[in-house]
């Protein structure tokens, strides 16, 4: 360290500068969180939200393997009753679910199909936008949980981001939710491993913010190390079934491959640890399938089954773990009819997936009808905004019109 000071190294790394401006104004790191072990109330249930971002195609996720519509639509992205994980006689889930289609059979998958909103936009970043604000009628500065934590005291870890960034949703007016990046940060000059110990350990008597730094990149380290173990054994996994190991990437509408299952182990961590955090932030990009979907979102599907389902039985085993409920979403679904790339565009309406000792397992809401299309787009059945407002009212206590600019809806028997 004799030419690049630690302090200077700190700032030059990203950890206090980015940290800083990802958590507003203060950087918190793992060990933030832990420092409020024991703090909840027993009682207290916990929502993680899973944003898949590019936008998810519902109708090869859910699929109506026996409607016409659907097969005439896309000849060669159509599923077959054969190849699909049955759940009735019309609908299946997409092969590459078979976790998720035994927790549907367990009664701890539930799915909302037809969400969506009123006029409809097909943009990623302006679709992202209303499904995190809540507000389809008007832009908006602040995200709907951003907007609970406003409500709530404002302390950041009750609302926790393990994505690169922090998102929209988790902005409010007066506060905004604890980022701590999932990602690898990478010195801009090598460093020794003794050396990067040496720079997350806090010295007597400086600065507060430069010890938070340091805390900071301490359990930057701890992530890494676990993101490389999370890698290693999905490696070794794919290995096994004769596929090949591909380094996760972040995509151009957000989110990354592969880092969910490390991101929700750390959900899992401080859930057992009985850490204050009340909502949790993760993600997983890549769906913006517009030529060769079929393999592709079979892949990330498959991704998405695996994170979820050893997510979800592991909650299964403590008291507090099943208090959570997940939500699963993405800023909209496809087009019905696949395009001349063997993909499919933009479209409109999709389905939500809760899961969770605490949710009503089966088929909920009314599915679209592939028949009655709105200039090619599935019409929506369901309003997003119930869902938000039954997740506020059930989950996290609140009264959701306090939220959702005085939206009264509600989904109906879906949360216990």
């Amino acid at each position: 360290m004799d030419i690049l000071t630690r302090r200077r190294f700190l700032l030059a790394s990203g950890v206090a500068g980015a940290g800083a401006l990802a958590a507003g104004a203060t950087a918190y790191g793992l060990s933030d969180l832990f420092d409020t072990a024991g703090d909840r109330d027993p009682q207290a249930r916990t929502l993680v939200l899973v944003t898949l971002y590019g936008g998810n195609d519902g109708l090869n996720t859910v699929v109506p393997y026996a409607d016409p519509a659907y097969q005439d639509a896309r000849p060669e992205l159509a599923y077959s009753a054969d190849e699909v994980k049955r759940l009735d006689d019309r609908v299946g889930l997409n092969p590459a679910l078979g976790g998720l289609h035994r927790l549907f059979g367990d009664g701890r998958l539930a799915i909302v199909r037809g969400v969506g909103y009123p006029t409809p936009d097909r943009s990623h970043f302006r679709s992202m936008d209303i499904w995190q604000t809540a507000r389809p009628d008007r832009p908006e500065q602040t995200g709907w949980l951003g907007r609970w934590l406003d409500g709530v005291g404002g302390d950041p870890r009750l609302a926790v981001s393990f994505e690169p960034t922090l998102p929209p949703l988790l902005a409010g007016a007066r506060s905004a939710g604890a980022a701590v990046p999932v990602t690898e940060r990478k010195a801009r000059r090598p460093v020794g491993d003794q050396t990067l110990a040496k720079l997350a350990v806090a010295e007597p008597g400086e600065p507060a913010g430069q010890a938070r730094a340091a805390a900071c990149f301490a359990d930057l380290r701890a992530v890494d190390a676990m993101i490389t173990e999370v890698r290693d054994a999905a490696a070794a996994d794919e290995a096994d079934d004769g596929g090949t190991d591909e380094r996760p990437a972040a995509t151009a509408t957000g989110g990354a491959r592969s880092a969910l299952a490390a991101q929700l182990d750390l959900v899992a961590e401080c859930v057992e640890a009985g850490v204050s955090s009340r909502v949790f932030s993760v993600s997983l990009g890549g769906f913006d399938t517009h030529a060769d979907e079929k393999q592709l979102q079979a892949i990330l599907l498959g991704q998405l089954d695996k994170a979820l389902t050893a997510f979800v039985d592991r909650m299964a085993g403590t008291e507090a773990g099943r208090k959570v409920v997940v939500a699963v979403y993405s800023e909209f679904g496809r087009r019905v009819r696949a395009n001349a790339s063997d993909g499919t565009d933009h479209g409109t309406a999709s389905d939500v997936f809760l899961l969770g000792a605490g949710v009503r397992g089966g088929l909920h809401g009314e599915p679209p009808d592939l028949t009655r299309l709105d200039d090619g787009d599935l019409r929506f059945t369901t309003d997003f905004r119930d869902v938000y407002a039954s997740l506020l009212e059930r989950v996290l206590d609140t009264d959701p019109e306090q939220v959702l600019a005085g939206w009264r809806g509600r989904l109906d028997a879906v949360l216990t």
